[in-house]
């Protein structure tokens, strides 16, 4: 459920007319419902409930401070994948013993700084990457806490892009190595064994996936027990899929069921990294039509919107929904939904069937609180968006538009082309 919903032929946010923030700030803009992000933390937590647990939103998904203070404000923990994602965090609030630290390209530099801050515990994803954490953390006087990331080699069935959890992906690292890993790590003086982590990828839409994952890393933690570590956390990652168009994800009872069921009764800390399904159906992208035309048989509406602005189509053919913020009773046509990108790969929907629409008209690409501005850019020197928040019956820019002097910030034109 989300809190974008018609009345009469007019699209409301919570109790607010998009069009009228549309008008107050211009589009393109993203706009996310407090309501909606609010609702999607409680019902997933409340899902584990019984059972010992952490939510660790995943920062990647959409790290906007005001997204990031409402999940902090609600309980949440985090999962981070670089430095700067540490630092939003800490400049949200979150308790660094509540930060767990995923990706496989760590810098010294960023170890450092998690280690600096004293964050959970670091997931770790290859053998050289454990041997500089124990060096980072004795330069430091610092033991860090880690978990290996184990590949339990799960075909998650989504698409290939965003599948974490194969040999042939770039991440985590195989049961074997991992428990090679594993006797090492117990031999580092500043390393501390503290769980084991795994993750299948995103935009998963069955639990089998899941279950299948928690039958090997069971597997591995009964393993690591036989050595004679124990462990006290096991982060399941996330990858929980929404709706786009038509799928039928689980809810995220059952996705609780399928992990739970499958622990049975483990003396564990469960750790879980929602991004995109609390996230995902909590944002739109309001764009404004700037031209028809056509070419031949195939139509086009030109909006305001391009490719630097949501990805996601054009690198994964996603499936966003686009309607109208105001319907009328013209016929719809078929159209490719373009921007103004100079790509061909600049669209946002393809031969999609869609409400007629002219010069002027606001259009809203649904589902696109997930990494959407998160991932846009400023490709063709495009300002990035602004991004706003509703709550209720008030809104507030939470990111302004950028400006063109924000484009040249930090660069510089060296004395010899002077």
């Amino acid at each position: 459920m989300n809190h974008f919903e018609y009345r009469g032929n007019e699209l409301f946010c919570e109790e607010i007319p998009v069009k009228h923030i549309a008008k107050a700030v211009g589009t393109p803009f993203y706009l996310y419902s407090h309501a909606t992000l609010k609702r999607h933390y409680e019902v997933f937590h409340a899902a584990f409930e019984g059972i010992e647990r952490l939510v660790c939103y995943s920062a990647k998904a959409n790290t906007n401070l005001a997204v990031l203070r409402l999940f902090r404000s609600l309980g949440s923990g985090l999962d981070i994948v670089s430095g700067g994602e540490l630092y939003r965090g800490l400049k949200a609030g979150f308790s660094p013993d509540r930060i767990v630290y995923s990706g496989v390209g760590k810098r010294a530099d960023e170890i450092d700084e998690a280690l600096g801050a004293g964050i959970l515990m670091f997931n770790v994803e290859s053998l050289e990457e454990l041997d500089l954490i124990n060096q980072r953390a004795g330069a430091l006087g610092k033991k860090a806490p880690i978990a290996i990331r184990v590949n339990p080699d799960v075909d998650p069935k989504t698409h290939p892009y965003i599948s974490t959890g194969l040999k042939k992906n770039k991440f985590g690292i195989d049961a074997r190595t991992a428990m090679e890993g594993y006797r090492l790590a117990r031999g580092m003086e500043h390393v501390r064994i503290v769980g084991v982590d795994c993750h299948i990828g995103s935009q998963i839409t069955q639990t089998d996936p899941f279950q299948d994952a928690m039958k090997s890393i069971r597997s591995v933690i009964q393993e690591l027990s036989g050595m004679g570590i124990t462990v006290r956390y096991l982060d399941m990652g996330g990858g929980l899929g929404i709706t786009y168009d038509s799928e039928a994800p689980p809810q995220p009872a059952d996705y609780a069921r399928a992990i739970v069921d499958s622990l049975k009764g483990a003396p564990i800390r469960l750790i879980l990294e929602p991004g995109r399904v609390l996230v995902g159906n909590a944002g739109i992208l309001v764009t404004q039509v700037l031209y028809r035309k056509t070419a031949g048989e195939k139509s086009f509406i030109v909006v305001d919107a391009g490719m630097n602005d949501l990805l996601r189509p054009s690198i994964y053919k996603a499936f966003h929904g686009i309607t109208p913020v105001e319907k009328n009773t013209a016929e719809p046509l078929v159209a490719d939904v373009v921007g103004p990108i100079c790509e061909s790969g600049d669209f946002l929907a393809q031969d999609r069937k869609i409400f007629s629409t002219g010069r002027g008209d606001l259009l809203a690409v649904m589902s696109a609180g997930a990494y959407g501005f998160a991932m846009s850019s400023n490709y063709c020197s495009r300002l990035k968006v602004a991004e706003v928040m509703v709550q209720g019956d008030r809104f507030e820019v939470v990111r302004r538009r950028q400006t063109y002097a924000d484009l040249v910030a930090g660069e510089s034109v060296p004395s010899f082309l002077d």
